[in-house]
């Protein structure tokens, strides 16, 4: 043993070498690609010199020294520099070391949109996923290209006419709680809506009743209502991008327990009608008549959805688009009603009108709105639409360029953000005069008719526009579900994959 201790301080040095060429290797790879990245980023910043911009970026920082940590103000401060520089076809701002095209100019918010290469989503969409997963709103390339062929089928215009008893129902709980307030002080009902919508989207896509109008402290309502808070607070801090040293925090933690609970709730469903569609299936082999006849939910149409090869999505696949229709249906819908029933509130002669001509189609009678009904709503159509051009409910929307493109006559480099700009766009007064006045008269098929095809796109436009357009429906459907246009609005869940 004692002659072996000679073996002892070469293997001392051989360690030590070993920890030593390891570290040097990191550190050189490292540093090689901190290069390699400063090389990238001055090759950009050299690039998209000539592009129109705010006030001077500094190196690495950009405009952020400039740039309001709130969200709300944030916003604001883009909307401020779009009017600003409306005069230029695009404005590029450097949010750190990464740059930014944003777009409101119909132009080149077209460039953008009806390409079929640029469908990447913005690097910040990357935070949905631990809920949302690679769905139709995240996913990109051929995963994305085949589900959306796959699920464009079930996005049928003629289900809305089946699910119009779930939306009757729910509507007249939450005519019942407006009712208490009448002639009361004034009041939110910004809870109370978004309520209305969640139960509705939770029937339509789930085909499970949860009663959140009547219980809206619910495990899944709550969580729900906390993710999609926790989610855009977590964007707006780049301290807690990392998803490691994300949960290391109480807002991590929180946000691993708010997605059990999503997962869970959702799992649980997927599974139970999974189970019910056999034994129906059971019932039917054996001549009996089947015990669960209701009508079909999202969910159901998913399970029964195939690709082109004839395989059934998995359960991961039918949870991610589950919740994906749960995060925007909601959130979206809920945001335009209220926005609408704002403005029907400060402009008393358009609210006239909508009164009279809901006295005209239902007269004295509570009837439930049928489709027939919403066929003759033509001017509740056009406040729909002038509310959406105010207000769009998704004000901003982002693409990450996988190649060089062209867009008013500058080169945007590959890996840039192009963000369009819904709400500026919309107020571009060479296509809506008075672009700030609340005039649904603008989208009478009159004085629609000639305006630029993406001066106006509340759901997107182009490839990755929303599922439920009736662009996206056979030719032979499209002119019906043109005529009643307010169903698709707000009626059906605003999914915009965006």
């Amino acid at each position: 043993m004692r002659g072996d201790m000679w073996l002892v301080p070469i293997g001392q040095k051989l360690l030590y070498w070993g920890a030593t060429g390891a570290i040097t290797l990191l550190g050189t790879f490292i540093a090689l690609t901190l290069l390699q990245m400063l090389v990238a980023y001055v090759r950009k910043w050299k690039q998209m010199k000539d592009i129109p911009s705010i006030e001077t970026a500094y190196p690495l920082v950009g405009h952020t020294l400039y740039m309001k940590s709130d969200s709300q103000e944030f916003f604001e401060q883009i909307t401020y520099y779009t009017e600003e520089y409306r005069h230029e076809p695009l404005l590029k701002l450097w949010i750190g070391p990464v740059p930014m095209v944003a777009l409101y100019q119909a132009d080149n918010v077209e460039a953008l949109l009806s390409s079929s290469k640029q469908i990447d989503k913005s690097y910040m969409y990357k935070f949905l996923e631990p809920w949302l997963g690679l769905g139709l709103l995240t996913s990109t390339g051929n995963k994305w290209r085949s589900r959306r062929k796959m699920l464009t089928p079930t996005f049928h215009f003629t289900i809305l006419e089946e699910f119009l008893d779930v939306m009757n129902e729910q509507a007249n709980v939450l005519v019942n709680k407006l009712e208490k307030h009448v002639d009361q002080e004034a009041f939110n009902c910004f809870l109370d809506i978004t309520l209305c919508a969640l139960d509705i989207i939770c029937e339509t896509a789930m085909g499970k009743n949860i009663g959140a109008q009547a219980n809206d402290d619910s495990e899944y309502v709550r969580s729900v209502f906390r993710m999609t808070d926790i989610i855009f607070r977590r964007i707006k801090m780049p301290w807690l991008w990392l998803d490691l040293w994300y949960l290391l925090f109480k807002e991590g933690r929180e946000h691993k327990r708010s997605l059990k609970i999503l997962h869970d709730f959702t799992d649980k469903v997927i599974e139970e009608r999974a189970r019910e569609m056999k034994e129906n299936e059971a019932q039917k082999d054996g001549d009996m008549n089947p015990k669960n006849t209701k009508r079909q939910a999202f969910l159901d149409l998913l399970l029964n959805t195939t690709d082109e090869d004839g395989n059934a999505l998995s359960h991961q696949d039918i949870r991610e688009e589950v919740d994906t229709f749960m995060f925007e249906g909601h959130d979206t819908t809920a945001t335009a009603m209220n926005w609408i029933i704002y403005l029907l509130g400060s402009y008393p002669e358009a609210q006239r009108k909508v009164h009279n001509e809901l006295d005209e189609v239902f007269g004295k009678s509570d009837r439930p709105v049928t489709v027939d009904d919403l066929k003759k709503l033509k001017y509740l159509d056009c406040v729909i639409k002038e509310s959406l051009r105010l207000f769009p409910s998704v004000p901003f929307f982002a693409r990450t360029l996988n190649s060089d493109c062209c867009i008013a006559g500058y080169k945007i480099p590959k890996g840039t953000e192009a963000v369009v700009l819904p709400y500026a766009l919309h107020r571009d007064p060479k296509h809506f005069p008075d672009p700030e006045d609340f005039q649904p008269e603008r989208f009478f098929p009159e004085n629609a008719q000639g305006r630029h095809p993406y001066a106006y796109v509340p759901f997107s436009a182009g490839p990755r526009n929303c599922i439920g357009d009736p662009q996206n429906l056979p030719k032979t459907l499209q002119m019906e579900a043109i005529q009643f246009p307010s169903m698709m609005l707000v009626d059906y869940p605003c999914f915009t994959s965006i």
